[in-house]
C-alpha cells in the first residue's frame, strides 16, 4: 500500500507568527544561527493506490487552504 506524505505550509508572502515565536525562543536559548522558521504540518495518507489527481483534490478540498497555504506531495516507497 503506497504512503503519501503531504506537507502543508503557509505561503511565503504570509507572516508565520508561530514560526516567528519559535525563532525568537531558539535565539533566546542561544541558537543564534537560526534566521527564519516556518511552521507547517505533515499529513501521511495510506492509500490503496496512488492517484495524483485525487490526492491533489484532497489537498484543495480539505487538507490545505489554497488561499493561504501551499502543499507538496511526496510518495514514499
Amino acid at each position: 500500500m503506497p504512503t503519501v506524505r503531504v506537507t502543508v505550509t503557509l505561503k511565503p508572502s504570509l507572516l508565520d507568527s508561530a514560526g516567528r515565536t519559535v525563532a525568537g525562543a531558539l535565539s533566546k536559548l542561544g541558537f543564534d544561527e537560526v534566521r527564519d522558521v516556518r511552521i507547517g504540518k505533515v499529513i501521511r495518507l495510506e492509500v490503496e493506490r496512488y492517484d495524483e489527481q485525487r490526492v491533489h483534490a484532497m489537498c484543495r478540498q480539505l487538507l490545505a487552504n489554497p488561499v493561504i497555504e501551499d502543499y507538496r506531495i511526496e510518495v514514499e516507497p
